[in-house]
């Protein structure tokens, strides 16, 4: 169990940076100046990550992660639970904080997506660790008024 939760960790933080510096190129690419270029903008995101999640299913079952659908399907929605808890940390300049943090959400989210997705972990553990992360939530939520207020 343990070589498949690194090996999942591995792959996901390895497509996380390369999701997170082709999202950069996208955007730089789109050039947006104002709202009209927006949803293209957007919609190009929501591309290069739709073939994130694909080719990481792929990947994962090529270094033995099996089910990787499963396992990329787990690991997307614990990133969008992700994504949507960090809108209330502060934001960086800098490029390479953006990179690692890429790589290590993508790599905690494979992490936790190969733990609940394993066979042999008890039902109650995966429910704990799904409740946990979505818990992510109304803590962000409670950090976000504490930090700006209503």
């Amino acid at each position: 169990m343990r070589g498949r939760i690194g090996r999942a960790a591995v792959v996901c933080a390895a497509l996380g940076v390369l999701w997170w510096a082709t999202v950069r190129l996208a955007w730089a690419g789109v050039g947006c100046e104002d709202w009209s270029c927006l949803p293209p903008a957007v919609g190009v995101v929501v591309v290069i990550s739709l073939v994130a999640l694909a080719g990481s299913a792929f990947a994962l079952e090529r270094v033995g992660v099996r089910p990787g659908r499963r396992v990329a399907l787990a690991a997307a929605g614990m990133l969008v639970v992700f994504r949507l808890a960090s809108e209330s940390l502060p934001s960086w300049t800098s490029s390479f904080a953006h990179a690692v943090t890429a790589g290590a959400a993508f790599g905690v989210a494979g992490v936790l997506a190969a733990f609940v997705t394993e066979a042999r972990v008890a039902r109650r553990w995966k429910i704990a660790t799904g409740a946990g992360v979505l818990a992510l939530l109304p803590v962000a939520l409670v950090a976000s008024l504490v930090r700006y207020g209503l």
